[in-house]
């Protein structure tokens, strides 16, 4: 097995490394993604629009969801496959920007991806607005050599053009919904829709040729809506769609305490990771419905486990609920901008501590590599690069914590690398707090970060491995970085064995 980002620097993917092959992926010409270029956050502009005016994402998933039960769909919404009692699934999350991050996932993914019976891609399967021409170079192209069905749950990126090419691809091909009535003049309803983003008219005219890269029988699937259930082995997998805002309808609500009743043992997979960032955040259930952690903690229902994309890095937090430990994970790196993980203060949440808590990339890695970002982008390379040594000694300071690599000899921490981690905004004690920090984990990461995205390693990025017996579940965390070592020996970054019940 080679080194992981906690065994070795070379292992995290720093130093002189030799690139990987994902670029032979690649199509001749890529664009690259810029949420710099005004007409990108014109054209994402739904998500503001819903926060200000009200979320029309209830009412159009549910004509959605009442499109493909007259078409057929099943009403429970559950996908019943015919697997043993053994076996094996990926997840990987927020993917689709169609870039050398994401192509320098593929490889990795197809080598541990392996004998697995099918992949669930969890959040934002194409950037930046779900629409249909971008599957191509962000869906079908990366994905046509893993040879299983692909399921998917939508982000909310997928829905900012109201989740009609997500339907093609993954629903049965289904048809665009009818037009609604116009709402009444001067509603809050009227002025959304007056500035609504709609996909143009001409958007999927390339669909059924991109449909062509996986053609394979093998590779087909048909999912009855964007939330669903799989019965697998003995696991139900559950899938959740959080829409524009992370929350949830009343009927999908409903739906969830149905499909979650009975002793089998569940996962539930949603866009709007449940724990993130040492923060609880137990997604609302519209209508006065309770929350969806609600549901996941109830004994009678027998989850083991939320595995959520949403935010592009690895986190797990395990909680101990009445007697009994649920996986709370974070997976989405997938493929779209590093989110920071050294802005995570030192966790203390739900019993869980610094001790029990993992994440990739690890804090120092992700301080390192956004002082070299903004030391590039700011023209201040000298003042803010920080070595990857540095960085993990400077974060180990700020948290009371033992570096988690150990460094090749003593770093002297100066006032200029505690200045910079301050200024990046790198977590710290619950009882200290900087005075000042650029926008790292809220505008800069939504804005700035994609602008800014690297396009040479290391990554930083990752997806999971799920091994299915009667007994437990194996969840295993891999790293890409881009580079050829761990292209040909994907590292582990985490490893748990979740018991059933």
């Amino acid at each position: 097995m080679s080194d992981s980002s906690r065994d070795t620097a070379e292992g995290a993917g720093w130093g002189a490394a030799e690139p990987g092959e994902y670029k032979r992926l690649m199509p001749a010409k890529v664009e690259k993604l810029s949420w710099l270029d005004p007409r990108t956050l014109w054209s994402a502009r739904n998500g503001v629009l819903a926060s200000w005016f009200g979320d029309p994402t209830g009412e159009t998933r549910g004509r959605w969801v009442a499109q493909r039960e007259a078409a057929g769909a099943p009403a429970d919404k559950v996908i019943r496959r015919a697997d043993p009692d053994r076996f094996s699934f990926m997840v990987i999350g927020d993917t689709g920007e169609g870039d050398a991050p994401q192509y320098a996932v593929v490889p990795g993914f197809l080598k541990v991806g392996q004998g697995t019976d099918f992949a669930v891609i969890t959040s934002d399967v194409i950037y930046p607005v779900g629409s249909a021409d971008d599957y191509g170079t962000k869906f079908f192209r990366p994905y046509r050599d893993y040879p299983a069905p692909i399921y998917a749950i939508p982000g909310n990126h997928d829905w900012y053009e109201g989740l009609g090419a997500f339907m093609r691809v993954f629903c049965g091909d289904a048809p665009p919904l009818a037009a609604e009535p116009a709402p009444r003049r001067l509603t809050r309803a009227w002025w959304r829709s007056l500035l609504w983003h709609r996909p143009r008219p001409t958007d999927g005219e390339h669909l059924d040729e991109a449909r062509r890269l996986r053609s394979a029988v093998t590779q087909q699937a048909v999912q009855p809506g964007p939330y669903w259930a799989i019965d697998a082995g003995p696991l139900r997998l559950i899938g959740i769609d959080t829409g524009l805002l992370g929350t949830i309808d009343a009927e999908q609500g409903a739906w969830l305490r149905e499909v979650s009743q009975g002793p089998r043992p569940k996962i539930l997979l949603t866009g709007s990771p449940l724990y993130v960032d040492g923060e609880h955040h137990p997604c609302t259930i519209e209508g006065g419905g309770g929350t969806v952690d609600d549901i996941v903690r109830d004994p009678e229902h027998h989850y083991v486990a939320a595995i959520g994309g949403d935010i592009h890095n690895y986190q797990r937090y395990p909680v101990q609920v009445d007697g009994r430990t649920i996986q709370y994970v974070v997976s989405g790196g997938g493929g779209a901008f590093m989110h920071a993980t050294h802005t995570i203060p030192r966790v203390n949440i739900a019993n869980v501590t610094e001790q029990d808590f993992r994440c990739y990339p690890l804090r120092g890695d992700s301080l390192a590599f956004y002082s070299r970002l903004y030391g590039r982008r700011l023209r201040l390379r000298r003042f803010f690069t920080l070595t990857e040594a540095e960085a993990t000694a400077v974060v180990a300071e700020r948290l009371g914590i033992t570096p988690t690599r150990a460094s090749g000899g003593p770093v002297r921490v100066t006032r200029r690398i505690r200045l910079v981690a301050s200024l990046l905004g790198a977590g710290g004690r619950p009882d200290r707090t900087s005075r000042f920090r650029l926008p790292v984990r809220k505008i800069y990461t939504q804005l700035f970060s994609p602008g800014s995205a690297t396009y040479s390693p290391p990554f930083f990025k990752q997806f999971l491995r799920l091994d299915v017996t009667p007994d437990a579940v194996r969840l295993r965390c891999f790293a890409a970085t881009g580079n050829l070592a761990q292209e040909i020996e994907p590292p582990v970054e985490d490893e748990v064995t979740i018991p059933l019940p």
